[in-house]
């Protein structure tokens, strides 16, 4: 919340606050997002046919929250000043577009694709439990080392593989929970246990990002202030280096335990209100059982 204030502060007083550059150099229109964000939106109106409104709008709500994550003055801000947007910008990536672009897409569409042996049995090994949680979790944990992410900041080309790596990892993570087809996505109760160790994971990181003493990420400590807002940003917002990377481990800690939590309680109102069924095929619970079992590394 405090960040997102932040950020309207900017959109409202950059113009006169900053140097001749202003609001629209925050602003980062780099052609291959747009025309991959673009090309993204018009190969799902031509594959999936009939469109349903609430499907579309999902997939396209996703791919505008990428866009915006990645061309909108969060990239900026996250790229050379601020370590807290940066950490938005990842949570848009990991726990927000990814779920938009699953929930939008059809089981049809799906099923044809599987038709392929390769992407058949890629998918088969990739929604295990294990496979699926350890990719999501750790590729989260490794890019928040030092040194990897310090490479980030520093070469741009490192940072692309960066946030490629967020969003297909993320994606494969989502695909156990959100899966377009049913039959392959965890009961509720392994869909808790999965969530909840998830949540858990992100919430230390973000809490020894928070309590770690400031310097973790040399850039943030001295920004090379291309767009002239650094002294807006000490001085009218009052973000010190320190409190910046504070502030970006309690937005991993809180927001993004936050969605973990809502999505927990969404599976548990859905199994609850759900019919009960005399063959209890809709949500059983050996499968569960099953699940936990796969996580702890008994069962593949």
């Amino acid at each position: 919340m405090m960040l997102g204030v932040t950020l309207l502060h900017l959109f409202m007083h950059v113009e006169h606050e900053s140097t001749a550059l202003g609001f629209w150099s925050l602003w980062n229109w780099e052609p291959s997002v747009l025309l991959g964000c673009a090309g993204l939106a018009a190969l799902y109106v031509r594959a999936v046919r009939p469109l349903t409104w609430g499907m579309t709008l999902s997939f396209c709500a996703g791919v505008l929250v990428l866009l915006l994550a990645l061309v909108s003055p969060i990239d900026t801000l996250g790229d050379e000043y601020l370590f807290s947007a940066h950490m938005l910008q990842h949570l848009l990536l990991i726990l927000v577009v990814p779920p938009l672009l699953l929930t939008g897409t059809p089981a049809g569409l799906l099923q044809k694709t599987l038709h392929w042996p390769l992407i058949a049995w890629l998918e088969k090994l990739l929604r295990q439990p294990l496979t699926a949680w350890l990719l999501g979790t750790g590729t989260l944990w490794v890019w928040h080392v030092p040194a990897f992410y310090n490479a980030a900041l520093a070469n741009e080309r490192v940072h692309v593989v960066q946030h490629l790596c967020f969003l297909v990892t993320a994606a494969i993570f989502w695909w156990p929970v959100l899966s377009p087809l049913q039959v392959n996505r965890l009961p509720p109760l392994g869909v808790v246990l999965y969530l909840f160790a998830a949540a858990l994971a992100s919430s230390v990181l973000g809490i020894y990002l928070t309590f770690t003493p400031p310097g973790l990420y040399p850039a943030y400590m001295r920004p090379d202030d291309a767009a002239g807002i650094l002294h807006y940003i000490r001085n009218g917002w009052g973000i010190s280096a320190a409190g910046d990377q504070q502030l970006a481990g309690l937005i991993m800690w809180v927001p993004g335990g936050l969605v973990y939590l809502g999505a927990i309680l969404g599976v548990l109102i859905r199994w609850y209100s759900a019919p009960d069924l005399e063959d209890e095929s809709e949500f059983p619970v050996a499968d569960g059982l099953r699940v936990a079992t796969a996580l702890s590394g008994e069962e593949s």
